[in-house]
């Protein structure tokens, strides 16, 4: 197995990364050994795998840029291509279900848009563009406008969900495979509360529940999702902070294990991963616990596909911080293993088909 690591590189966002970061995984220990740099790239930032494991796409952050590589059979990464996302500072990315399409947020933009794949595994130039609208947030910084930062397939691969930092709302959209457009659901977006800034979202498993983690207040809440009509439903907010915690944070990343079980988020500031326990019936979540990171500014963590081990990415410090995770409390541990690399910011997992 592989994990693939983007890292920021720009002095204007005070990067220290060189790049995209290929790492093996040794199976029993979660133990990360260096495979290869690819450098000379510009922020690369959130990152995507095919179906088949074969390309990985990534975004590069304060540009309007997207890339395309293929995956070698040593799981090492060959440039392709690069295509404009037409705005600026493309946050998030994810290939549709049959993998013909590439779906981009472009945070400062306030834009979705779509890339086709092409059979080379390249991407084609823009097929699509729709704007998140609607009054901008309370926040006289970090809300000045649309800012959506995240867009993910629903499990069903039907719908695009798309929180939106600036504007306090979570938009769904229909994707239409064939031709590549974001088409509006019949509830297409849902209010948050004010100031509370939509970053990420996660779906449960196996029940019709989305859970949204909110960066400006450090909150995660808790949706009943309708996959025919894109309808979230408001259910529950919790903070993701500990009580004792009186500083100021701001939350980054969110994930629900395989099983439904285990919620975690991470706290930058508080630099910590917050764990809920999961209602099995309800979806709804309890705190549990809130670990600390071993490093600072938590901006992305990840699950290893078998679910024993947590790579936490600490910004700030320039660190990965694996963790194991205990099967039966999903609470987290320090194995001692710690990779040193610049401005790590977001990672995926390949390499069961290569």
């Amino acid at each position: 197995m592989f994990i693939y690591v983007g890292c920021r590189t720009t002095r204007e966002r005070n990067a220290r990364g060189n790049g995209i970061n290929v790492y093996s995984v040794d199976s029993k220990t979660g133990r990360l050994s260096h495979v290869q740099l690819v450098d000379g790239l510009v922020n690369p930032s959130f990152l995507a795998i095919s179906k088949q494991e074969d390309f990985l796409y990534c975004v590069h952050g304060d540009t309007d840029q997207a890339s395309a590589f293929s995956i070698g059979t040593n799981g090492t990464l060959r440039y392709l291509n690069s295509q404009s996302t037409h705005g600026h500072n493309p946050a998030h990315l994810a290939i549709s279900p049959d993998g013909t399409f590439l779906v981009v947020s472009n945070h400062y933009s306030g834009s979705v848009v779509v890339l086709p794949i092409l059979d080379s595994g390249e991407l084609g130039e823009l097929c699509d563009q729709v704007m998140t609208q609607g009054p901008i947030g309370p926040h006289r910084i970090e809300q000045k406008g649309p800012k959506p930062h995240f867009n993910p397939f629903d499990p069903s691969g039907k719908l695009v969900v798309v929180p939106d930092k600036g504007l306090d709302r979570i938009f769904t959209y229909r994707f239409d495979s064939q031709s590549g457009k974001l088409l509006p659901t019949a509830c297409p977006s849902v209010a948050t509360r004010k100031g509370a800034g939509p970053r990420h979202v996660a779906f449960h498993p196996g029940l019709p529940v989305v859970y949204s983690v909110n960066e400006l207040d450090s909150t995660v809440a808790t949706y009943r999702f309708n996959s025919e009509s894109g309808e979230l439903q408001p259910q529950q907010v919790l903070s993701a902070l500990p009580d004792s915690f009186t500083g100021d944070s701001t939350a980054a990343e969110i994930e629900v294990d395989k099983a439904g079980r285990f919620l975690y988020a991470s706290n930058r500031g508080s630099d910590s991963i917050a764990r809920f326990s999961i209602d099995p019936q309800s979806g709804w979540l309890t705190f549990e616990s809130a670990t600390p990171t071993q490093g600072l500014t938590p901006r992305f963590f990840a699950l290893s596909p078998d679910g024993r081990c947590m790579y936490v990415a600490n910004e700030d410090s320039d660190t990965i911080v694996v963790f194991s995770v205990d099967p039966t409390t999903g609470s987290l541990t320090p194995t001692g293993e710690v990779i040193e690399t610049g401005s790590p910011v977001c990672m995926v997992f390949g390499g069961a088909n290569v």
